[in-house]
């Protein structure tokens, strides 16, 4: 089967974002794929790379980009969603004249659409809040 996750949660104070991770490994160790995994509302602070959680908590922006990386899985962050909560990758940051970024490879910023064609392209797309 083919899935798309949808995470709406913060990274930090919302389960969401955890258990969309370990969904995607269950579904992955399965044998199933991930076509894409979007980022909205809160959860797309989980993109930036500036995130430095203690040592006894999980690392989730290093943990998705371990999963993509490995697994070839598609990372889109909502750019409109993003911008306002302050990540940016290098040619938004420069668009709006900021002096730095947090957003870099394997996650990128786009739109809706992304999301639209990931229930499409999906046979399930869940959602985490």
């Amino acid at each position: 089967m083919k899935f798309s996750l949808l995470i709406l949660a913060s990274p930090y104070s919302q389960q969401g974002g955890l258990s969309a991770l370990k969904f995607a490994q269950a579904c992955l160790n399965q044998g199933h794929q991930i076509y894409r995994v979007f980022f909205y509302h809160e959860a797309v602070q989980t993109a930036s790379f500036l995130q430095t959680p203690q040592q006894d908590e999980s690392n989730l922006h290093q943990l998705w980009c371990e999963l993509a990386e490995q697994h070839k899985i598609d990372l889109v962050t909502c750019i409109a969603a993003a911008l306002k909560r302050g990540v940016l990758d290098k040619s938004e940051a420069k668009r709006y004249e900021k002096d730095g970024f947090n957003l870099q490879k394997p996650f990128e910023l786009s739109g809706l659409g992304q999301l639209l064609d990931a229930q499409i392209n999906s046979d399930q797309l869940i959602t985490f809040a």
